[in-house]
């Protein structure tokens, strides 16, 4: 049995990017902790606000889900800024992370259009 959400491209990218935060936030030192939960916290956002839109049956509330997706992508791509700026992990890493969402971003801008 399939749900809706896992046949979407945008979700598989925002799982395989949840599973890509877990090894940069291992990089991160203890006294930077507060970067890596946030980072933990907005990364598993991603995919489970995508879940929650592709559960609705309104093209309004699908677009609602969809944006929060985006939000917490846009605001994963700004820890991984100051993560490189602090040098705070590898950054071949923090780099593909990067490119992980500026794709997830685009997928979604194209799936709340769709919708609205």
């Amino acid at each position: 049995m399939h749900f809706d959400h896992q046949k979407l491209d945008a979700y598989r990218a925002a799982v395989d990017f949840v599973v890509l935060t877990d090894e940069i936030v291992e990089q991160i030192p203890r006294g930077r902790q507060y970067l890596a939960d946030q980072l933990k916290r907005a990364g598993t956002s991603i995919p489970l606000n995508i879940a929650e839109g592709a559960g609705e049956f309104s093209g309004r509330e699908k677009a609602r889900f969809y944006r929060m997706a985006r939000r917490s992508a846009t605001e994963c791509a700004a820890i991984l800024d100051v993560c490189f700026r602090l040098e705070l992990g590898e950054r071949g890493r923090l780099e593909r992370g990067a490119r992980t969402l500026v794709r997830i971003v685009a997928m979604l801008t194209r799936m709340i259009q769709r919708v609205t």
